[in-house]
Order: structure tokens, then sequence, then C-alpha cells
């Protein structure tokens, strides 16, 4: 089908493989929504199948949630490019608290005061560019509270982030 869509230009040229390559995904849009499924785009900006079934499995895989607790490093600076100077170490505990609330799918984040310390140590400006942490889910106590369990962050001092990665820490 492919073929027959270029050759109704009468050339192979690459402007004509291109527009046909748009049209051969507008049929396929088409004929998805005629079977009612759902479009969901990939990483590479077309829709398939596979892609499909991977974030239907992602879906059901992320709905329980239990106590736990990780050693992560975030790397900061990449998020402070283009921040000005007053605002660096606010923007950090801001990126920090923003990726405790990805990894571990809580709504209700809190930060340790050694953390906020540390990130604060060399004053507004000067932000560490990478920082180890312990993110820990915990249930809520209160009875009253919105979510089911929070998140605490706390700080993990290392020597060097070379080599580390992600670690699960088994609670005592």
């Amino acid at each position: 089908m492919f073929a027959m869509l270029a050759m109704t230009k009468g050339s192979f040229q690459h402007a004509n493989m291109v527009g046909a390559v748009f049209v051969l995904r507008h049929f396929l849009l088409k004929a998805l929504q005629k079977a009612r499924a759902p479009i969901i785009p990939s990483k590479s900006g077309y829709w398939t199948a596979a892609t499909m079934a991977k974030t239907a499995a992602k879906k059901g895989s992320r709905a329980s949630k239990e106590p736990v607790t990780r050693d992560c490093t975030i790397h900061l600076h990449k998020h402070m490019q283009g921040t000005s100077f007053k605002k660096r170490a606010p923007k950090a505990i801001r990126c920090v608290r923003q990726f405790a609330a990805k990894v571990m799918l809580t709504k209700d984040v809190r930060v340790d005061t050694k953390l906020n310390k540390f990130l604060w140590s060399n004053g507004v400006r000067n932000v560490m560019r990478r920082v180890r942490v312990r993110l820990s889910r915990k249930r809520n106590e209160d009875e009253d509270a919105k979510e089911k369990f929070f998140t605490l962050i706390q700080h993990v001092p290392v020597e060097s982030f070379k080599g580390l990665q992600t670690e699960t820490v088994r609670d005592e």
C-alpha cells in the first residue's frame, strides 16, 4: 500500500515519500477510530497496539501501594539551568518534592529539616549539583487525612556520587 501511495505522484522523490507516510498514517488512525480502539502515542510519535498493551500493564501494576523506602540520587543541576540566583534554593526544594511525588506516587510529600538545611547550606545561589535522598512511603496515621500514604524525604550523606544507583532499603 505504501508503494502504491508513493507511485500515485509518478516519482519516488523524498517529498512524495514523506507525504505518502502521512497519508498512510491518516488511514491507520481512521481505521483505529472506526474500531473504537484507544489511540495512544508512543515515544516515537507513532501509534501501535504494543504501546497500548504496555501502558495498560503499567497502569495495573502501579495501583498497589505499600510502605517502601528507597535511596535515590537527584540531579539538581539540570533543573537550575536558567534560574535566577535568588530563586535557586527554593526551586531545588520544589524539584525534590516533585521528584518524590513522581517516584513514590503520593501527593503528600514532607521534607526533613536536615535535608532543607543541607540544600540551603551554601546559600540561596550555590545549590549542590546532586543530592542523595532517602524516600520513605509511609502510612498516614491521621484518620482525617485525604491521602492514605505520605512520603518523607531525608538526606543521605555520601562521599561521592560515582556508581550510585537507586536502592530499596530494608526497614528494620
